[in-house]
């Protein structure tokens, strides 16, 4: 029985991951260890569990029902495991966070800070990049993400809104002559993130909204901290998030443009897996992020 726990346990691990090299490095194993546990399961219940091919794998019907069963195992224990961990007065074990570059400056990283002091026996691994990684595949337990809409599902929590403002610097304003309506905004150089660089930008103030289509953009890239820099540098117009450009305000190095309008925040969501226990280590930590937010635990 233990053994079939067991490879149960890999073969749910092995769908999730949808390949046995990805499961083998999360359970620290060879490849060729994973197909052969699954291959024991399938022969000793007599049923095809997946079907293999060079690129993928896919469910039988037979393995779609040990799929679910195998998550409420695995679910169960989790659960407990990680109950009894942060329920302890010194919880222990390891949080695998992946976050948006352009927060490593951000007040977020003060609240981390905390939560890493309050909890020193949880070793927190923390991924920045603008590009969006997946959870599962990449072996993360949270996921911090920026949405100009927020997501809404069993496995989020809304953190916090970021207020987000239409900057350029000085140089650049000498250049293309006074900003006075958003219809003047159409025609100039845009920097733009390459995961919204498509999308209109809204705008409000005092019960009125509108939208500006751009109709060009100069420059797009998937750092939003190279794209600030380059907007500093007098290359063209950008909107981003208003602590990155705090201290720049202040000195006059950027101009806020349009002030009477209020550019659409960026909320900011913990994600993380679906099946991963509710409650345990990464309660605690998206609990330390939401302080002000109470919602559904994670």
């Amino acid at each position: 029985m233990i053994d079939k726990l067991r490879q149960m346990a890999i073969f749910a691990k092995t769908v999730d991951h949808g390949s046995f090299r990805g499961a083998a490095s999360e359970l620290r194993l060879s490849p060729s260890v994973v197909s052969h546990h699954i291959s024991q399961l399938e022969e000793s219940l007599g049923v095809a569990l997946l079907y293999r091919s060079t690129r993928k794998l896919a469910l039988t019907r037979e393995g779609e029902r040990l799929l679910a069963a195998s998550h409420k195992m695995i679910a169960a224990v989790e659960d407990e495991l990680q109950s009894l961990s942060a329920t302890s007065a010194d919880p222990s074990g390891e949080l695998k966070v992946t976050l948006p570059s352009v927060l490593s400056n951000a007040p977020i990283m003060e609240m981390i800070a905390a939560f890493s002091e309050k909890f020193p026996r949880i070793r927190l691994s923390l991924d920045f990049s603008d590009e969006r990684k997946e959870i599962i595949s990449s072996g993360f337990d949270v996921a911090i993400r920026m949405a100009i809409t927020p997501k809404r599902s069993g496995a989020t929590r809304r953190l916090f809104n970021v207020r987000r403002l239409l900057l350029a610097a000085p140089a650049y304003l000498d250049r293309i002559g006074p900003v006075d309506t958003l219809d003047d905004l159409r025609d100039l150089q845009w920097l733009e993130l390459d995961p919204v660089r498509n999308l209109p930008m809204r705008f409000r103030k005092k019960g009125d909204e509108a939208a500006i289509q751009r109709r060009a953009i100069h420059l797009s890239s998937n750092d939003a901290q190279s794209l600030y820099r380059l907007s500093r540098a007098g290359l063209g117009l950008t909107i981003m998030p208003e602590y990155l450009a705090t201290a720049d305000l202040a000195s006059g190095r950027m101009v806020n443009l349009l002030p009477e309008w209020e550019v659409d925040p960026l909320y900011v969501m913990a994600e993380w897996p679906p099946s991963a226990p509710k409650t345990g280590l990464i309660r605690l930590l998206v609990d330390s992020l939401s302080q002000k937010e109470k919602g559904p635990a994670a």
